[in-house]
């Protein structure tokens, strides 16, 4: 394929994985010069759009429908793949890798079996995945049946109609994933100063993706409110957008505020509370004695109507690190699995944390997502 044909007409895969969904696209299909991709991918999913819909694209408006994952050959060892996160904003002229996405995560195993870019006998597959963002591995284990990745299945996850086959992931030392440390402040919780808010208990955590996390109560709410009650209330999301922009400052992650403004992806930013019941995105009841912890976030600025799968695995962690604000208000747990309330229902994340000499480490964390092909073809660039 010449390069003009290439930005022409691109072959992709069209799917879900966990409570996202994505354009899946081979490197070898995309343009050698990395500084083409920008531009490329914003014009593939639509953006940026005024309208916030996307309508010119294939993005679906919200967070979790506008990205793009970029698969092709390992370059480690301990890995059959690469894969590389794109998340394109809806409005902004901008893509952002910072971060991984947990949900897509699920749809890389699949993908390459189907591909052909790993081989797998029928059985249980394990595909070996290197995120470039991260510079993790994740492992993902699913069902083949003649040669390609199993479809139909029994398990059931929150946000999602219908049953699917399980693709269990595990991320391997998720700690550090984005600044290097586990406790990037090497703090379990401290004051973080934001101006016009003062001073606030917060916890930030780096495992799978960075995250700073809240208490509901420090935030005058209940921890049980709705995305559409959060997306009302532009005072709060400003409150947590300054908390995020701080705590990147302080994490590292940035050098400066207009920096830290600019990267809208990582830090992750939410508020927790203890297990309690609260009314779901359909009208469903979760009762407290069904969840460890309660929890609401924000996706690049807008409430996630779900949990990213990345920050439910940074939960995971954080509550199996003494003191924290997550561990405060958590239940407590003998097997370092978190089952968590959220807009959608309840998801289970676990994490194998450790303190050794005084220092905390992840030796992994997991949990279980489906995922199922839409679309293969060609998308076409807008001109």
């Amino acid at each position: 394929m010449t390069q003009t044909d290439m930005m022409r007409r691109i072959p992709a895969v069209f799917m879900r994985g966990g409570t996202s969904k994505g354009l899946i696209l081979h490197v070898h299909d995309l343009p050698l010069q990395r500084e083409q991709w920008d531009p490329l991918f914003l014009a593939l999913m639509g953006s940026p759009d005024v309208h916030g819909r996307q309508l010119n694209g294939m993005g679906g408006g919200v967070s979790s429908l506008s990205k793009i994952c970029v698969v092709g050959p390992s370059t480690r060892s301990d890995a059959d793949i690469d894969y590389t996160f794109a998340q394109v904003m809806v409005d902004e002229m901008r893509v952002d890798y910072s971060g991984n996405c947990g949900n897509m995560s699920s749809a890389i195993g699949p993908f390459a079996v189907d591909e052909k870019l790993v081989q797998a006998d029928d059985g249980d597959a394990l595909v070996r995945i290197h995120n470039t963002n991260t510079g993790k591995v994740i492992h993902a284990v699913f069902p083949v049946t003649n040669g390609r990745a199993r479809v139909g299945g029994e398990l059931e996850i929150p946000g999602v109609s219908g049953k699917g086959a399980s693709v269990q992931l595990t991320f391997l030392d998720p700690g550090g994933a984005t600044t290097g440390r586990l406790l990037p402040t090497g703090q379990a919780a401290q004051i973080l100063e934001v101006p016009g808010l003062g001073g606030i208990r917060v916890s930030m955590v780096d495992a799978a993706n960075a995250c700073v996390f809240v208490d509901a109560r420090d935030l005058g709410l209940s921890g049980t409110e709705l995305p559409a009650a959060i997306n009302g209330c532009p005072d709060l999301l400003g409150k947590l957008n300054n908390i995020r922009i701080h705590a990147s400052l302080a994490m590292g992650i940035t050098s400066n505020l207009e920096q830290a403004r600019a990267k809208r992806v990582v830090p992750f930013v939410g508020f927790v509370s203890p297990p309690q019941a609260a009314t779901t995105l359909s009208g469903a009841t979760t009762n407290a004695g069904d969840i460890d912890l309660t929890v609401r976030m924000i996706s690049s600025g807008q409430p996630h109507m779900a949990l990213q799968l990345t920050v439910s695995l940074c939960l995971a962690a954080a509550a199996g690190i003494k003191g924290t604000v997550v561990n405060t208000v958590a239940r407590p747990s003998t097997d370092g699995s978190l089952r968590i309330g959220m807009p959608s229902g309840i998801l289970t994340a676990g994490a194998d944390v450790e303190c050794v000499n005084l220092n905390w480490n992840v030796r992994r964390g997991y949990f279980y997502r489906t995922a199922r092909r839409l679309f293969d073809g060609h998308v076409y660039p807008a001109e």
